[in-house]
């Protein structure tokens, strides 16, 4: 099929427009624009009922005008700007509402997310772990509820740094509205983002649908505190779904607010025992860049020596990541104790480790040659 030419704004007017025709979701979204090229030949092309396609573009002219209002801007599936992290999930977002700094979605993010209930010494580690994220490089992402989330943003903020804030509702509504002045801050100096229009208030099946962006924004995401029932919980199993990495703070075992967080520990997801386990977790170095080369960062060793085992290559990895300490290993890797040992000593006899007297780890100018 031939393509009618248009001018980038009203192909812009009929992307918006395919968003907003009857029965076109997100899954049909994406198939137009894979099938077709992008949202506004699929809106051409699309079978629709006589006088549906004059209706949507009415309405997509409304969009446009409440994003104008709002300083919003539209990120469309298929079109530059559009965070490619979202076309991870099977039903990712149409479009996308930002109010704020957009080049943001193109740098390394982590999640930070919690309980809406937090005690001020989770606060207190989500403000910590903010900070030391930002001071690597990276964004920090969550969902600007009451508690841990805020805490994170406020951390990121005070530290000089961006961050996202993904909103069930209308990105220029802030919600709860009594963090009418975080979400100021965080438009002037990071990102607010969501799926939902301008002017739209959160229903509760929002929350959910705004949990899985944050999940698909998050290279790594972090629970903090989490109750039994806590949403940090649903957006931690759809982050462990899309393949991202996924740690928990350990708590007492008689706290409410721990009990979802100390669950995860318990299924497998990363210990962090310490603020400062979380840069190297999450692939970050002081320097803002990231141990993988495709991120930005210095060039990797290979993952796998030869004839390693997946025990070899987790303690390589972490040991590259910036774990230097034998103890360390196997909180960082979850092996057991007998697969740190078993793997350390074959990486050491092949000389793709070094362990100093005291303890210390380096990987050897031997793999680093390797490498080369």
């Amino acid at each position: 099929m031939s393509r009618t030419p248009r001018s980038p704004e009203e192909s812009r007017r009929e992307a918006i427009a395919f968003a907003l025709l009857p029965k076109v979701g997100c899954l049909a979204f994406r198939a137009g624009v894979e099938q077709h090229g992008d949202a506004s030949e699929a809106f051409r092309a699309w079978s629709v009922e006589p006088g549906a396609r004059a209706a949507a573009l009415r309405e997509a002219d409304a969009v446009l005008a409440e994003a104008g209002v709002a300083m919003a801007t539209i990120l469309i599936l298929g079109e530059a700007g559009y965070p490619q992290a979202l076309m991870d999930l099977r039903l990712p977002p149409s479009m996308i509402f930002a109010i704020g700094d957009v080049s943001l979605l193109e740098r390394p993010a982590v999640g930070i997310v919690g309980t809406r209930h937090a005690s001020p010494g989770g606060e207190r580690i989500a403000h910590q772990m903010a900070t030391l994220v930002v001071k690597a490089g990276a964004v920090v992402v969550s969902g600007m509820a009451l508690g841990i989330d805020a805490a994170a943003h406020r951390g990121a903020l005070d530290a000089g740094g961006g961050t996202i804030a993904v909103l069930g509702g209308g990105a220029d509504l802030p919600y709860p509205p009594t963090h009418f002045t975080l979400h100021r801050h965080i438009a002037r100096d990071g990102l607010v983002v969501s799926e939902s229009r301008p002017g739209t208030r959160p229903s509760p099946g929002a929350f959910p649908r705004r949990n899985r962006i944050i999940a698909a924004l998050s290279a790594t995401l972090v629970v903090v505190e989490a109750g039994e029932r806590s949403g940090a919980l649903i957006t931690s199993g759809m982050a462990l779904e899309l393949g991202r990495t996924v740690a928990a703070v350990p708590g007492p075992i008689d706290s409410p607010r721990h009990v979802g967080s100390n669950r995860l520990l318990s299924d497998g997801a990363a210990f962090l025992s310490s603020v400062d386990d979380l840069p190297a977790l999450a692939g970050l170095m002081p320097d803002g860049k990231r141990t993988d080369p495709d991120l930005g960062g210095p060039p990797a060793m290979p993952d796998v020596p030869p004839g390693s085992d997946p025990a070899m290559t987790a303690i390589l990895n972490a040991v590259k990541a910036g774990v230097t300490d034998v103890d360390d290993l196997a909180r960082s890797t979850r092996l057991s104790a007998r697969q740190v040992a078993g793997a350390l000593s074959a990486l050491e006899i092949g000389g793709h480790l070094a362990i100093s007297p005291s303890g210390d780890l380096a990987v050897t100018d031997l793999l680093v040659g390797q490498r080369r």
